[in-house]
């Protein structure tokens, strides 16, 4: 049984050895040479106008959040499309229950604006200030 993974160990210990000697050979012959231009943030050729490490906001990472459960639907729909004409209508209608959790998921996220990316806005679309800006304002004046 062990026999027919020698092929597989060879490659791998034929890659690992090649990765190790090019990054060697590459580390000797290369120029050593360093400076603050060589070690500078360049982003397509351009030099970093603003600091590259900014604060994020946290509504990015809770779309990327609901894409991912989102996206996971399709990945659960897929073997239901090559298995559907064998298993019939009991499974269509599991499928269609799974569905309608999905979308009954995806509209508590849209009434509760977690797709709204943009400033929060009162009933008739006016920009909504934050309480405690308005209170520094206020204090100020």
């Amino acid at each position: 049984m062990p026999e027919q993974y020698y092929p597989v160990l060879l490659m791998m210990g034929i890659a690992i050895i090649l990765g190790i000697a090019i990054l060697s050979v590459s580390y000797l012959l290369g120029d050593q040479k360093g400076g603050r231009v060589k070690t500078s943030t360049i982003e397509s050729g351009v030099p970093m106008l603003d600091r590259s490490h900014k604060r994020i906001s946290v509504a990015f990472f809770l779309i990327a959040i609901d894409f991912i459960v989102f996206d996971i639907e399709a990945a659960f729909l897929y073997p239901w499309a090559l298995v559907m004409r064998d298993e019939g209508w009991p499974l269509f209608w599991a499928v269609m229950a799974f569905i309608f959790l999905i979308l009954v998921g995806y509209a508590y996220i849209w009434l509760k604006g977690g797709l709204d990316l943009g400033p929060k806005r009162d009933k008739f679309g006016a920009p909504v200030r934050s309480t405690a800006f308005a209170a520094a304002t206020e204090a100020s004046s």
